[in-house]
């Protein structure tokens, strides 16, 4: 009996398949089951138009529901929509963008790292060279003499959780149910990019009616096995200063009642990662906030003495640990709880946790019965967040004229924000001082790429995130606005996703921070003793052909966003920035769902956050003629002397 067909072209198959896959979820005994591919990003070229441009045009007249298509301007700031509106999501829904040949696939590459280092996924179909070799060489075609098989695309093999080709047609089945079943797992997920030959795609073959079915995708969400329980119980009960590391993988797992639940049975302090504020409030009782490199003077005061490190869905980056110096008890253990074993097995911990951190913590909860650290941690603890409360507050409050601190600049956006609203962030010298100031309530408040801290991620990421939100309060969830904190150097980056906000009249609220140069990089250039080189937009001196001591460049970016169509609030420097700052974004907030918000704000970028007490492994010259290079190598050594080569 033969299974019944439909006559389609490889690029019509794709598209259908795509819009019939469902991630389904179960977490606390409620079901969740949502589209895995809600829409297609797609700029077209020679490669795809008339294939994936075709199939997607094609469903649009039948059904512009079956697969809704959205234009984009730059392919990598589409994989960051696609991350951010994955992210937002906690990893069932992304989307699938489609690229032509040659530099409309290889834009795609930094978003592929992006997601892949960032653990989130993403669909990638960049476009191909002909298969048959029918025109060979065709336009924008990479030929390698020693090896004629290979592509621009197979620069995509290391950056993704898995890689194929569909160079035949029968190849897309296994191709698709294989990158799926990636693209679905919270071990493994990332970037899944499944290359199409700019010929296949238009080929006709057969197509199973199977294959075009519903499918659904549950998320595995493993138990913590009953040894290694017991195992994480006994080194609990015996330790006298534990603390948690929370990361993301406690926000994914929908476990953050668990670990509050766990903090306050337990009394055991809890630092986060970038990825995992939120995690609790961050004015709960035992949050000391930050921890690590950007972190707070509390988590990283704590971290220093504690017997026990308990990492819960944390990749422990280096920014986490310090580079290995944030642990300075002699006798530390680490119990890792992780999904992926990568990270449960990371420092060599002798007691790796794999398994979904709620049911992991689910477990702990049950186990630990009667146990609680002494009074004297818990006083500790409480007079750290006391200290570090007031140095923020202090930062938030003080004023400088006309222009002002980052710190006041944050501390306005914060307290003009609501608490279901979103920050959103990823490279220079924000990301650093959100992590130790930003004061979240909600767990979805805080959106800051800082695996990859990626500059020119956070308009298009922002922008997904905005989808997501959007989408969430359209099935009765909360109404966020989304707010997007970036300085110039990262705007000038990819700021043309403000143009796809535009087109689609999704409000997007973006303080813009213009400090004339690379804030971050010019501070860590500066205690590195390389003297702020090259980090400043200044005009150049071409008898010392230098950029640093030259005129400001006349940059009005301002003027820019609105030449994109966004509405601009432009806050003059003087003595009432910040409350000028405040206003406008209540403004902004207030205003109707009918496009990007820009708000322009000049700083000092002279002006430092407070510092966290801790420490980042910047390699500096061993030698220099440079004193202040000598001098900056002199305490790196001092640093370095308090480095761990391994934790355990």
């Amino acid at each position: 009996m033969g299974t019944a067909t439909r006559r389609m072209t490889v690029a019509q198959a794709v598209v259908e398949f795509l819009s019939k896959q469902y991630t389904v979820d179960s977490i606390n005994g409620v079901e969740y089951r949502e589209r895995l591919i809600p829409g297609t990003f797609g700029i077209f070229g020679h490669g795809n138009v008339a294939g994936v441009g075709q199939a997607l045009k094609q469903y649009q007249a039948a059904d512009p529901t079956i697969m809704p298509y959205y234009q984009g301007r730059n392919e990598q700031a589409q994989a960051h929509q696609a991350v951010g509106y994955a992210r937002h999501t906690r990893r069932r829904q992304t989307f699938a963008i489609s690229t032509s040949i040659g530099p409309g696939s290889s834009n795609l590459l930094t978003g592929a790292a992006l997601a892949t280092t960032n653990r989130l996924p993403v669909l990638l179909l960049p476009s191909d060279t002909f298969a048959t070799r029918a025109a060979d060489p065709v336009l924008q075609q990479l030929e390698l003499p020693y090896a004629y098989d290979i592509t621009v695309n197979d620069a995509f093999r290391p950056l993704s959780k898995f890689f194929d080709r569909v160079s035949r047609p029968e190849q897309l089945f296994s191709a698709f149910h294989h990158g799926l079943r990636v693209l679905t797992d919270p071990a493994e997920t990332g970037a899944v990019t499944i290359s199409l030959p700019q010929d296949v795609q238009a080929e006709a073959f057969d197509v199973p009616e199977e294959f075009l079915a519903e499918r659904e995708w549950r998320i595995r969400r493993p138990e913590a096995e009953d040894d290694d329980i017991r195992r994480a119980v006994e080194a609990i009960r015996a330790a006298k200063r534990p603390l948690i590391i929370a990361g993301g993988g406690v926000l994914y797992a929908y476990a953050n009642d668990e670990l509050a639940k766990f903090a306050e049975l337990t009394g055991i302090p809890v630092g986060n990662t970038q990825a995992g504020v939120g995690v609790l409030p961050w004015d709960h009782k035992f949050s000391l906030g930050a921890i690590g490199s950007t972190g707070t003077t509390a988590a990283n005061a704590i971290a220093a003495e504690a017997d026990l490190i308990i990492g819960i869905g944390t990749r422990y980056e280096d920014f986490t640990t310090a580079s290995r110096t944030a642990f300075q008890n002699p006798d530390v253990k680490f119990v890792n709880i992780n999904v992926a074993p990568i990270d449960a097995y990371k420092h060599g911990t002798t007691l790796p946790i794999v398994a979904d951190a709620r049911k992991a913590l689910v477990k702990l909860n049950e186990a630990l019965g009667g146990y609680r650290v002494g009074t004297d941690l818990e006083q500790k603890v409480a007079a750290e967040k006391k200290r570090w409360n007031a140095i923020v507050d202090e930062a938030f409050e003080t004023r400088y004229t006309p222009l002002p601190a980052q710190n006041e600049i944050i501390g306005a956006t914060n307290k003009a924000m609501d608490d279901q609203d979103v920050v959103i962030c990823a490279a220079g010298s924000l990301p650093g001082d959100l992590h130790k100031m930003w004061r979240v309530r909600d767990p979805f408040g805080y959106h800051v790429e800082y695996a990859y801290s990626c500059m020119g991620y956070e308009i298009p990421g922002g922008l997904g995130v905005k989808r997501a939100a959007l989408a969430e309060a359209a099935a009765g969830g909360p109404d966020r606005d989304v707010v997007v904190m970036v300085g110039d150097g990262s705007y000038l980056m990819m700021h043309t996703e403000l143009v796809t906000a535009v087109a689609e009249r999704i409000k997007l609220i973006v303080v813009l921070i213009q400090n004339h140069g690379y804030a971050s990089i010019g501070s860590l250039s500066e205690s590195l003793g390389s003297q702020r080189f090259g980090t400043q937009y200044r005009v150049l001196d071409k008898e010392q052909h230098s950029f640093d001591a030259g005129e400001h460049l006349p940059i009005d970016l301002a003027t820019n966003a609105e030449s994109l169509g966004a509405k601009v609030i432009r806050i003059e420097p003087g003595e009432n920035v910040i409350e000028s700052l405040g206003a406008a974004i209540k403004e902004a907030k207030a205003a109707p769902e009918t496009g990007p918000i820009v708000i322009h704000v000049e700083s000092d970028p002279l002006l430092d956050a407070p510092s966290s007490e801790s420490w980042w492994d910047v390699p500096v010259s061993q030698v220099s003629d440079l004193e202040s290079t000598q001098q900056a190598y002199k305490t790196y050594t001092d640093h370095k002397n308090r480095q761990r080569k391994l934790l355990g």
